[in-house]
Parts: structure tokens; sequence; C-alpha cells
């Protein structure tokens, strides 16, 4: 297979439009509209699969340790597995997406994470699985940083609505990986009652088989769809190595921002805290409504289900939202509406009806912040994998600290709102970093030209300057539909 002059060929960029991305060089161009339309799907597919992965362990964790022999207090640090694997491979993908070609990376990716899963109900033994957990961890941080790069390579400026229909893809896909487990449960459950009506003797020990082994099925049938999807990406990796032209351009080096490192450094902090907020909040939110706020269990639990069905009902709304405003300012609004209820929560926080409405506006709230950020990022500078890795880093980071040092506090200090007051540090922390990192933005200069200083003023209520006249440059928050859009 034969190189390009600049010692590696990006097989996907055939027939590219460079015209949309004239800053860029063959290597980061898009594919054509046809393969942009392809790639988006299977990145919604995938990100799907990566949703359904995630969430299928919390309803099955009881049949993995049955499964192996332990209870679920010993079993525990196959999630420490998992993280410490997802953080190794958003690392690892940061570097191969430079390198390899996205789709065959993100089909091997895809086919790592599928093998896994099928082999999850095979364990029998405690450090097996927690070897696979680890494993799925890397295939799914590699996914992770690679199909955020490709998306933002492919729709470059208008990237918005699509990282947000990613996004929303995720969310889907953890909202549906527990409803698969409680149907095979269900299924179970009647299959057992029949088995007991012929089968008197033994018959705990055959319905407690056969609920265990319907329960693995789950991971076959996620399984079975990570594998399928893996294979869309290896035929668009195929087609289009047969379709290349051969380009000898040299590789042209994207623009990059002026204070590239201190963008995102800022941004890597405010990832760190909102996504380690999300997570605690969607892990706590359940113990704080039944020991603090007094609800029972069925009302604590409808708490936490109101949460995460925001939160994807909120992504959902955001891949609309974003086809008409600009990323800035969609993390703007955000920000002050997690603000907004995250104070409120702070108050009252024995207030039955704003425990409900506020943390319905806080799921909202918190559900476009992720995939608006890196369409933001891009607007000013190159997303490229070490960037992307930089920030999915930051995120799984809060992920695993956040939740972590709260469950600490709350064992130490009792009778306070420790959820509520975290969530609002966190918010407010996020609503001094975001400026901070677009100021900066603004005084590198945008990556895009044609759009008005005005855009900038509306999207961060800042005063506008001569200095923004003087630079003469795109503000970066740009609507995703054209450049001509007028005031």
């Amino acid at each position: 297979m034969a190189e390009d002059t600049a010692g590696h060929e990006r097989f996907f960029d055939t027939d590219c439009d460079q015209e949309l991305h004239p800053d860029r060089g063959p290597r980061e161009a898009a594919a054509a509209p046809r393969g942009r339309g392809l790639s988006t799907a299977a990145l919604g597919a995938s990100f799907l699969g990566l949703g359904m992965c995630i969430a299928v362990v919390g309803p099955t964790f009881e049949d993995l340790a049955l499964n192996v022999h332990r209870n679920i207090s010993s079993i525990s640090y196959i999630f420490a597995g998992r993280s410490g694997g997802y953080l190794g491979g958003s690392l690892l993908g940061g570097v191969l997406v430079e390198r390899l070609n996205p789709h065959l990376l993100l089909g091997l990716s895809m086919l790592l994470t599928s093998l896994g899963t099928f082999a999850i109900p095979l364990c029998s033994q405690a450090p097996l699985l927690t070897v696979f957990m680890a494993c799925i961890g890397v295939s799914m941080g590699v996914l992770d940083t690679g199909g955020n790069v490709l998306a933002l390579s492919t729709w470059g400026e208008e990237a918005g609505p699509y990282m947000q229909a990613l996004h929303f893809s995720f969310a889907v896909g953890a909202l549906v990986s527990p409803v698969i487990v409680q149907l095979l449960f269900k299924t179970s459950s009647n299959c057992t009652s029949a088995e007991n009506l012929t089968l008197q003797t033994n018959s705990t020990e055959l319905s407690h088989s056969w609920s265990l082994r319907r329960s693995m099925w789950a991971y076959v049938f996620i399984g079975v769809f990570v594998f399928i999807t893996a294979l869309f990406f290896f035929g668009m990796f195929f087609c289009a190595a047969r379709s290349r032209v051969r380009s000898h351009a040299v590789e042209e080096k994207p623009k990059v921002a002026k204070y590239h490192i201190a963008i995102v450094a800022l941004l890597f902090f405010f990832y760190f805290a909102y996504v380690g907020a999300e997570v605690a909040y969607g892990s706590f939110i359940f113990t704080y409504s039944k020991d603090f706020a007094g609800l029972d269990k069925v009302e604590s639990a409808g708490v936490n289900t109101l949460f995460w069905g925001c939160f994807a009902g909120g992504r959902g709304l955001a891949v609309v939202l974003a086809i008409w405003m600009y990323p800035g300012t969609l993390i703007t609004l955000s920000l002050v509406s997690c603000c907004t209820s995250s104070l409120l929560l702070s108050l009252f926080p024995l207030h039955r009806a704003v425990l409900w409405a506020n943390t319905a506006l806080y799921g909202v709230s918190m559900a476009a912040v992720f995939p608006s950020g890196m369409a933001w990022a891009e607007q000013y500078t190159p997303v490229s994998g070490h960037t992307a890795a930089v920030l999915v880093v930051g995120a799984a980071l809060g992920e695993m600290v956040l939740p972590v040092l709260l469950g600490f506090l709350m064992g130490h200090i009792s009778g306070k709102p420790l959820l509520m007051y975290q969530a609002l540090a966190c918010a407010m922390f996020c609503s001094i970093l975001f400026p901070c990192a677009h100021r900066l933005a603004v005084v590198s200069g945008s990556r895009t030209q044609g759009h008005t200083k005005s855009e900038l003023c509306r999207a961060l209520l800042q005063p506008e300057t001569e200095e923004f006249e003087d630079l003469e440059m795109d503000t970066g928050l740009s609507s995703p539909q054209g450049s001509d859009r007028k005031e």
C-alpha cells in the first residue's frame, strides 16, 4: 500500500471538499458529503453502543458477582479497573487517531469492545473479569477520544448539532441498556414459573441458574450490536481505500490559537468539574433524597430517574438548539441554569417541590455542556487527538475523584446538603473558567472569518470594545447554518 509524501495517508481523504475548511490540510479535511452522512450515522451507533456498555454493568452487577462466586463488595474493584482502562484508552486514542485512519481505529476499538462484552458472561474468576473490564475500558476510551475527533474533523465549524446528536445517542444507550436487562429478567421469571410447575425439586437452584443465564444475555445482545457497528467502520475504511486518489501535497498544519495550551488547560479543569458534578449528582441523589430530604425509596428512585431522564431529554433538545444557537451561547445558558438550580437546591434542601423541580432543571442544564465545549473549542483552535485526549482525561478524572470525595465527606459530615453544595461550587467554578477561556480564545483569533464582533457580546454579555474592531476576526460563536446570518 503506497504512502504519500507526508509519511502516511488518511484513506478517507479522497474527494474531500477542501473549500469547506481552507485552514486544514488534507489530513484533517472532512469527507465528501455522502461519506459525512455515513460517518455520522456510524458514530451515532458507536456512541449508542458505548452508552449501553457502560450502563449494563449496574443492573447486572449482582449476577456478575454470583458468576465469579463472590459477593458484591468484594468485586467492586472492577469499576476501578474499567475506569483505569478508560483513562489509558483516552490517552492512547489521542495518539493513535493522529497516526491511523480514524475509521480503522474506531472499527478496531468497537471490535475489541464487542469481544470483551461477549467474554464477560463467560468469566468465572474475579481477576479475569477485572482484566476484561479494563480491556473494555481501554477500547471505550479510544472510541470516546477518536469519535469526538472524527466528528469535529468531519463537520468542522458546523459540528455543533452533530456533536450533540452523538452524545444524545450515548444517553439513549445508557437508558436502553437497563430496559434490556429488565426485559430479560421478566422473561426469566415467566420461564422459571413454568418450569416450577413441572419440576418441584431443586426449584430454587434451577430458578437462580436460569435467571443468571438470562441476565447475561444482555451482554451478548449488546456485543452483537457493537460488532455490527464495527463492521460498518471497517466497510467505510476499505471502500475509501479502494477509491482513494493519491495525494502528493505536503500536509499543511492547521492554525493553532496563540494561547492554545492555556485554553486547553482551562477546558481540562472545566470538564473535570462539570463531569465530576454530573456523575456525583446522579450517583448520590437517591441517597440524598432518602436520607436527607426524607423521601421514601420509591420517591427517591423517582428523583433519580427524573434526573437522568431530563439529562437524556436535554441532550435531545440540544440537537435542535445547536442548529440555531452558537456553542458559546448554549454553554452560557447552561451554566446560568446550573447555577440557578443548584443555588435553589442549596438554599431549600428540605423542600420537596424545590428538589423535584430543580433536579429536572439541573439535569436539562447539564446535558449540552460536554459536546458544546468540544464544538466551541474547534472554532478557535484545532481539537486534535492530543487535545481531545486531554479533555476526555479531565472528564474521566472528575468522574473518578469528585464522587469519591463527596462520599467521603458525607460519611464524616452529617446534617448538611453536601451534594447540593458540591453542585453549586462546580457550577460556579465552571462559570468562572469558561469566560476566561473565551477571552483567551478571542484574543488569539478565530479559525474562520466572516462573523461580527457583536456575536461575542451577545453570547457572553461583554461590552463591545475597539480591541475587537482592530482584531477583525470571527468570534467563533457563529451559527452552524452559515456565515451570512444577519443581526
